[in-house]
């Protein structure tokens, strides 16, 4: 007994999810934040090894900002709301 293959019809239009990974979160410089509290909130919350994580906060510091994630839109959203919750100044904008 054999088995004649079947055609399988295939949309030709793939509806669209929200996965664009092109956005960032940026943590900028303020005047109120200790640097270690800075290192210790990359560490907590974004699980980042002591070394990344004081050497992002070093571009907060000496550069003013620094870009602390990347993702998609309502990931960054996230972080961001994270970041104001740590009493960080943070925003998040497409990449770019």
């Amino acid at each position: 007994m054999s088995v004649a293959p079947v055609e399988v019809e295939r949309p030709e239009t793939v509806e669209s999810v929200d996965v664009d990974p092109g956005w960032v979160t940026i943590v900028w410089n303020d005047p109120v934040n200790l640097m270690s509290y800075v290192t210790h909130v990359f560490r907590t919350y974004f699980g980042y090894p002591k070394a990344q994580a004081t050497k992002l906060m070093m571009d907060v510091h000496t550069k003013g900002k620094a870009v602390v994630s990347h993702g998609t839109q309502a990931e960054m959203e996230r972080d961001t709301q994270a970041m104001h919750e740590y009493g960080l100044w943070a925003t998040f904008s497409k990449d770019g």
